[in-house]
């Protein structure tokens, strides 16, 4: 997914790529190799004709009266189809001198001047240049500069070597650190348009270049590198979709912290994913006359004049551990107006009662579960569940968790019997009822279809046997789900059924512990001998079972992120309030509260398309990839950032933080494989969101 998510921008982002195409940027780049002075002046004119760099320019100078994100969504495109030349130092400085370089679109270039650098020295006619009292636009004749072809073949630059200030004309408001930002927050939506043309590249390549007869992209570890892409490059594209959001909204220190999530996100990303491109291409992509190498050069150069992504990481530590968290607001344009009173005359009576009386209400009220229809939930859209998730946060009332109750009983609302959605629905929403969920088995685990747990058919219901694994809460559940074989002579798939199993009353159920890496005994074996699971616990007909398995209830859960942190970042976010952390050390735990912050974001641009009435896109995917990364990784930086304290240790009250550190860190490794392993879901992705061949 692009920038943009609405239907405003994504036709905008269609039509500038289409339209930049045409230029053949990269055969523009080509025949200006070894000219310093190329400006690319056919570029530029066609960029101003076009109306690209005005488009954030008021309406009444000749612009298109635009914002920050209407630019990023351009800049995205354009960089997307390499188009050469000045475009990124004009949109900066048109964004910090919007009075002042006002027409500059048409009749001139405005650019800038960023550590020593001349930004499109040879065709800027006046410069944005820092010094001790903030910004000054000056003439480029007054500023001497050697030219320079650079890294970037697209792109020329000049070492400044005198700036003549005398004529200089104060820009109001704006410093040094001002430049950065505004320079960060545009050329992240550049490295979203490169990451976006290198993976779109190298599928497509992937899809149709034979090896060995097959398809490369068919092979695993292709497929992998690939949805390593897609993961960097929806990384990439969510920070510079949120900075180019924070520096509309108009609160510095949201853009701030916004613009160093980006600059440790997005330029590390962008060559990183430059970089497989090559090698998914392999020797092709090598080649001088592939362009994968000139957006390469572009991502490197971006990263060498914007990264400090040690820097912005500190940054970013400075700020959390001061309190400052990223806190998107969603714009509901009015239409949460017609159900919010209600909704909030309904918390508001939740929060007046005790809280262990809290959870009856929530049922009553249909605000646990709000996209379940009626009685359990209130057949919520979109808007409606953001509205309630915002009205329960600003009460401080939290919804318990229902755990495996999440798994069971949509399919037994969807699917189920009357008397089953009686029986069971709402006393498990109250708590009265706990769930356990037998599908993994020892041979079967991510594979679910080729389990073996039988059920034969007998008078008035079924006889299950097998043997069940990592099944959480066996030992404290009353009732599980259950699939079992009951048709071994049909496929896999079919032959399978979905049994609702009484755990405490059922003779031949055996439950036994697991001891897990944490030392504790979370998950259990569960062995199933000749058990009877009656008729009226089969949920919808024989062999339905994988297909209910696989139930989501039409009106998906669309949640409002909030603006806490994974939980070991934030753990980690305390032992740098604590002080004593070494600079690198305080380098990995901003870097941290970047990779969480993203996380965060693909939650928040998943709940804008679903407002915008958009099917999934793949930030669901991405997210359970890059949040079990992010949370791994944390966990382990919580304990490595203790030194020797973790090699010796006792779990007692001084040292009890310490000990649940540690239990964390072990206790992550599990997310990796739990509900499908991450080379799984990679395969997963690589097919189903990619299109790679299986």
């Amino acid at each position: 997914m692009s920038i943009g998510i609405s239907e405003e921008h994504t036709e905008l982002a269609a039509s500038l790529r289409s339209w930049a195409g045409a230029l053949d940027g990269p055969g523009l780049a080509r025949a200006a190799e070894g000219d310093e002075s190329a400006g690319f002046a056919d570029a530029w004119k066609a960029l101003v004709e076009m109306g690209v760099p005005a488009i954030a320019v008021a309406e009444e100078h000749g612009g298109g009266g635009g914002g920050p994100l209407d630019v990023a969504v351009a800049l995205e495109a354009c960089a997307h189809e390499l188009v050469p030349g000045p475009l990124l130092g004009p949109v900066v400085a048109a964004h910090l001198a919007p009075g002042q370089t006002a027409g500059d679109g048409v009749d001139g270039v405005v650019s800038l001047v960023l550590d020593d650098l001349a930004w499109d020295a040879p065709s800027a006619d006046r410069l944005l240049v820092a010094d001790g009292a903030g910004l000054l636009l000056v003439e480029g004749s007054a500023v001497a500069t050697e030219p320079l072809t650079g890294l970037d073949l697209s792109r020329r630059f000049g070492r400044v070597t005198a700036v003549d200030r005398s004529a200089g004309v104060r820009v109001e408001g704006a410093g040094a650190a001002d430049l950065r930002r505004a320079a960060v927050t545009y050329a992240a939506a550049e490295a979203a348009g490169l990451a976006r043309w290198c993976l779109a590249t190298a599928v497509s390549y992937a899809g149709v270049r034979e090896q060995f007869g097959r398809p490369i992209g068919s092979f695993q570890a292709v497929k992998h590198l690939c949805a390593e892409m897609l993961e960097s490059a929806e990384a990439v594209t969510a920070a510079a979709w949120d900075v180019a959001s924070a520096a509309a909204d108009g609160d510095r220190e949201q853009w701030d912290f916004a613009a160093d999530v980006a600059a440790v996100t997005c330029f590390d990303g962008a060559v990183d994913v430059a970089k497989s491109c090559i090698q998914v291409l392999g020797g092709i992509g090598f080649t001088f006359e592939h362009d994968a190498h000139l957006y390469l050069r572009r991502a490197l150069a971006l990263r060498g004049l914007l990264g400090r992504r040690d820097e912005a990481a500190e940054r970013l530590v400075t700020a959390t551990v001061s309190g400052r968290r990223r806190r998107v607001r969603l714009d509901l344009q009015g239409r949460d107006d017609a159900v919010r009173p209600a909704v909030r005359d309904d918390v508001a009576a939740v929060a007046a009662l005790p809280v262990e009386q809290r959870r009856d209400a929530l049922v009553r009220a249909g605000l646990l579960t709000p996209h379940w229809p009626a009685p359990y939930g209130r057949g919520a859209g979109a808007v409606e569940q953001v509205v309630i998730d915002e009205e329960l946060a600003a009460a401080g009332v939290e919804r318990p968790d229902i755990v495996i109750a999440g798994w069971a009983l949509p399919t037994i609302v969807q699917h189920g019997s009357d008397e089953q959605r009686e029986r069971f629905v709402l006393p498990s929403l109250r708590g009265e009822i706990v769930w356990c969920q037998l599908f993994s088995e020892p041979g079967a685990g991510s594979d679910l279809a080729s389990l073996r747990t039988r059920a034969v058919r007998v008078e008035g219901g079924w006889r299950l046997s097998g043997q069940k694994v990592w099944t959480s809460l066996a030992d404290r559940a009353d009732w599980a789900i259950c699939l079992a074989r009951t048709d071994p002579d049909v496929p896999q798939h079919r032959g399978i059924t979905y049994f609702l199993v009484d755990m405490r009353a059922s003779e031949g159920i055996d439950v036994r512990p697991l001891r897990e890496i944490t030392g504790e005994a979370l998950f259990n074996e569960v062995f199933l001998d000749d058990v009877f699971v009656p008729d009226d616990c089969v949920v919808a007909e024989p062999g339905d079972g994988w297909r209910l398995a696989r139930t989501t209830l039409a009106n998906e859960r669309v949640a409002m992120a909030g603006s806490r942190l994974a939980t070991s970042t934030e753990r980690a976010i305390e032992l740098a309030a604590a002080g004593g952390l070494e600079t690198g050390e305080r380098a990995a735990v901003g870097r941290t509260v970047a990779l969480s912050t993203v996380c965060m974001l693909l939650g928040v641009r998943s709940t804008l398309r679903s407002l915008a009435g958009q099917g999934p896109g793949p930030e669901s995917s991405v997210a359970k990839l890059l949040g079990v990364r992010n949370r791994q990784d944390a966990a382990e930086l919580v304990v490595d950032l203790q030194h020797a304290a973790v090699a010796a240790y006792r779990p007692d009250a001084s040292r009890e933080q310490l000990a649940e550190d540690v239990r964390e860190m072990l206790n992550t490794r599990c997310l990796s494989i739990a509900g499908g392993t991450t080379q799984v879901l990679r395969n997963v992705a690589g097919e189903r969101i990619l299109g790679l061949p299986r």
